[in-house]
């Protein structure tokens, strides 16, 4: 029984382009930053006292994980550290340790803007994170 060099080689390309194809969209995903990685702004309305300016820096290393950081524009207070971040299914929750604060909202569809609530040293407050440039 004769080999037939052309037909395997057919069949071996055949089945590096399926592999190739199957692969694209995983190695895709695993390029591309998630929707929530930016910066965000808002203002915390707790009533009686002034109302707080909030930034929150999201970011996304290469393998998707993220990080993150919290300032307060109108206290000269930058950088302070978000401990623990998930976002999942447009659901986004975040800790900050050092102030006592955490956050879970919601992203809308066009990325636009994050709608939750604030919690710092426990009382719950509406906030609403707007993406900035």
């Amino acid at each position: 029984m004769k080999s037939r060099p052309a037909f395997r080689f057919q069949i071996g390309l055949a089945f590096t382009l399926i592999l190739g194809f199957a692969l694209t969209p995983v190695l895709t995903l695993a390029a591309d930053p998630p929707r929530i990685a930016g910066t965000w702004e808002g203002v915390l309305d707790p009533g009686a006292q002034p109302k707080k300016h909030v930034v929150v820096n999201i970011s996304a290393d290469q393998d998707g994980n993220l990080s993150g950081t919290i300032d307060y524009p109108d206290q000269d207070v930058s950088g302070i550290e978000i401990t623990a971040i998930t976002y999942k299914a447009h659901i986004l929750h975040f800790e900050s340790t050092p102030n006592l604060s955490s956050f879970d909202g919601t992203l809308n569809q066009d990325g636009t803007v994050i709608t939750g609530t604030w919690k710092q040293s426990g009382a719950p407050l509406t906030l609403t994170l707007k993406r900035t440039s």
